[in-house]
């Protein structure tokens, strides 16, 4: 397989994947040992093609984004206040994922991790479908400091590979009272910071490990990632108004179980 075939796949796989409840990252990882696109380089080429799926919720709420740097007085979510918002629901992963970035590369990036996480990840979901509190959030503009804060300390769960950053902050969502809706929709606007972050800080670090051949390999990936991340988030959008996430748990458990039958040891 050539390696623009690969990263054709990747950018597919991410794109689809990256705002959906089953793990990016997961679904890449172990796309990535069946094309036997493996190593260093390869995992961070997985965290840099991010940057097409988060510019595809950039475009998609574009004005919401906008609203941040030009404050509308009838929007609670905008300007210094809907910018500390994200920096409440930032803070935690991304201090705990700086702390173990090495770490977690080392040990949780394989096929089993991720069957595990996305086994407890499906868990999670049927528990939280079933136990979920009285909606008392319905908009962004409804937002408070300890909603973004008790959102964030959810996403360090995302930490783990496989378990997914979209079920992390949409479960924690629920649990803390958000409609489902909403909880889906803060999880593509939240995401935006975390991951652009991340994936900078990742490109910054592993900049040794590409060369200028591999920028074209980067730039297909990217491009996948971002056209189909925008047909994804519409669909995702439209689904969770009509249906739970009971469906994408049933997915991660049949996958978690292909995995730990099949894979090869």
């Amino acid at each position: 397989m050539t390696e623009t075939v690969a990263a054709t796949i990747l950018g597919l796989v991410e794109g689809v994947t990256e705002f959906l409840p089953v793990s990016s990252t997961g679904h890449l990882i172990l796309v990535g040992h069946l094309i036997g696109f493996t190593g260093e380089m390869a995992d961070s080429f997985d965290v840099i093609i991010q940057l097409g799926a988060i510019l595809a919720v950039v475009v998609l709420y574009w004005k919401r984004f906008w609203w941040l740097v030009s404050p509308k007085p009838l929007h609670a979510f905008s300007g210094i206040r809907g910018l500390w918002l994200l920096f409440l629901t930032s803070l935690p992963a991304g201090l705990v994922g700086l702390a173990l970035r090495k770490t977690i590369k080392a040990h949780l990036f394989g096929p089993t991790t991720v069957a595990l996480a996305l086994a407890v990840g499906a868990l999670m979901i049927f528990w939280v479908e079933r136990r979920r509190t009285r909606d008392r959030y319905y908009s962004l503009d409804e937002m408070t400091p300890a909603l973004a804060l008790g959102i964030g300390c959810f996403q360090c769960l995302s930490l783990w590979p496989g378990f997914s950053r979209s079920a992390a902050t949409i479960m924690g969502g629920m649990l803390l009272g958000a409609k489902r809706s909403l909880a889906a929709e803060y999880s593509f606007i939240s995401a935006v910071p975390l991951m652009f972050a991340a994936t900078l800080y990742d490109f910054y670090k592993s900049r040794d490990l590409f060369s200028a051949d591999d920028m074209g390999i980067l730039a297909i990936g990217f491009v996948v990632s971002f056209l189909s991340a925008l047909l994804a988030v519409k669909a995702f959008i439209v689904l969770v108004q009509r249906v739970s996430l009971r469906p994408f748990a049933w997915y991660r458990l049949a996958l978690a179980a292909a995995v730990f039958l099949f894979w090869p040891r």
